[in-house]
């Protein structure tokens, strides 16, 4: 199924993605500074979760007609 977005709405998605990869490094980054169990599980939790939004953003990206 192709879905056709408007351009400012693509360069939206974009930006989120790029939003979304900095937020992820960032996170995969600290799990290595951090020594407290419960952060670093949290920090994992939420880099496992990024990961997967990125890869539906992707998906949305690929199926996507301007």
């Amino acid at each position: 199924m192709n879905s056709t977005y408007a351009l400012h709405e693509m360069l939206e998605v974009h930006e989120i993605a790029a939003f979304k990869t900095v937020c992820m490094t960032k996170c995969k980054t600290m799990q290595a500074l951090v020594t407290d169990p419960e952060l670093k599980q949290i920090l994992q939790q939420d880099a496992i979760l990024s990961q997967q939004q990125l890869q539906e953003l992707g998906g949305v990206l690929s199926k996507a007609t301007v």
